[in-house]
């Protein structure tokens, strides 16, 4: 079953425009850039470059012969070859009428080649697991509703508009059931099949790993010995959600701190990890400035503790700060992420900077919440240096409570399905 994505919108519109005559998407391996891609553009010729035969013959061909042979081109995994990236600026420099859409499943494409080569000629997306709006899709036709969130975000509605409870939306069973699947496997599109068992879709997040270390890891950097690094990688998965610090991890591995920060880059570069930096800029609180560390997809966290559902709370704040970032990354939000945590216990799991303000989240895996769950949001405002446009505890309670005018609390699926 395929799945409406909310980036094929922005493809379509500026498709045929001049500044978009090359696209680059990146992105985690299998998160659906090659899908979304061909059903946006069926008239481009689809060129693997995965294929080591071809890939050599692709990077040998002229300026003319591009514009001649493959005027309208998806180049898949170019990162495996980087000189085709130049070769590609030449066509575009000497031809007005070709067009290309670049795909990488690593940021090392846009840190480097893409960047060097191709800065101010092309634009450049990043496509995540899918969101739980996208989820609750039926086919790639079907309408994507956007979450309370995404209309919060973009000043569409306002948190008072919110009702009262969720068991009178609409949409209840849709976001309900688009919920419990994210719940249980995650965002990654290969797993939203009707015919797949459940043993069928733990399976896939296995091998994803498997595939994952011994793909993108080697495209990242040239190991010899793949062990220091799967170990960061289920400690990481182990401690999702905690405040990070290179140090005991280095002691638990058993490589230095600076191993342990290069190897957290890696995951961070091939859309595994969130890195939420804290929130500092006050200079006369004292503030915590260890990073927290998330998981991106809760199926693949699961897949490498080898591990079925029984989310921990920790768990629980990484798959939602997961999904708001995802969210504001499909409306091209301009915004920042960050924690905050004072020295004296004051604690935002998420702290979402945009132009005029921040919001601020509260993460509760509670089935009841009340008013002194929202108690380190109440007076926050006090410590940020822009206003506090609003506070939310997010939780699995279905009853909507503003606690007041700036902070409410809403149930989970209510506010992201």
């Amino acid at each position: 079953m395929s799945k409406n994505r909310q980036i094929e919108q922005m493809v379509r519109s500026v498709k045929d425009k001049r500044h978009a005559r090359i696209i680059v998407f990146t992105g985690a391996r299998q998160v659906g850039k090659t899908t979304m891609v061909k059903q946006v553009l069926p008239e481009y010729e689809y060129l693997s470059i995965e294929d080591p035969i071809l890939r050599n013959s692709y990077s040998r061909l002229t300026a003319s012969q591009w514009h001649s042979q493959f005027p309208k081109a998806i180049l898949d995994e170019v990162q495996k070859e980087p000189k085709l990236i130049e070769s590609i600026k030449a066509a575009y420099d000497s031809y007005d009428d070709v067009r290309y859409v670049l795909l990488g499943s690593s940021q090392l494409l846009l840190l480097e080649k893409v960047r060097e080569s191709l800065a101010g000629r092309c634009l450049i997306y990043e496509l995540y697991p899918l969101t739980l709006p996208e989820i609750a899709t039926t086919d790639w036709t079907d309408t994507i509703h956007l979450s309370i969130w995404q209309n919060i975000i973009t000043k569409i509605i306002e948190p008072k508009d919110v009702l009262p409870s969720f068991l009178m939306d609409k949409r209840l069973s849709q976001k309900t059931q688009a919920w419990q699947h994210y719940l249980r496997l995650g965002g990654y599109p290969a797993l939203v099949a009707e015919d797949l068992t459940e043993d069928d879709c733990y399976m896939w997040l296995k091998n994803y790993v498997q595939t994952y270390l011994e793909r993108d890891v080697r495209d990242l950097a040239s190991f010899r010995d793949l062990e220091p690094f799967i170990k960061l990688q289920r400690a990481v998965a182990l401690y999702t959600g905690a405040l990070f610090n290179a140090s005991n991890f280095a002691r638990d591995i058993g490589v230095t701190s600076k191993t342990v920060q290069r190897y957290l880059e890696y995951l961070r570069l091939s859309y595994q990890v969130i890195i939420l930096p804290a929130w500092e800029r006050n200079s006369v609180k004292r503030l915590v400035k260890a990073p927290k560390i998330h998981f991106m997809d809760n199926g693949v966290l699961q897949a490498v503790l080898q591990k079925r559902g029984g989310l921990t709370g920790n768990e629980f704040e990484s798959l939602i700060v997961a999904e708001i970032y995802k969210q504001v990354k499909n409306m091209f939000v301009d915004a920042s992420f960050h924690h905050l945590r004072t020295q004296d216990g004051k604690e935002i799991d998420l702290l979402v900077e945009v132009q005029d303000g921040y919001y601020a989240f509260e993460i509760k895996m509670a089935e009841h919440v009340q008013q002194i769950d929202a108690r380190h949001l109440m007076n926050i405002e006090q410590i940020l240096d822009k206003p506090l446009l609003h506070g939310f505890v997010i939780s699995n309670d279905t009853e909507t409570q503003h606690f007041s005018d700036k902070v409410t609390a809403l149930h989970v699926a209510m506010f992201l399905g």
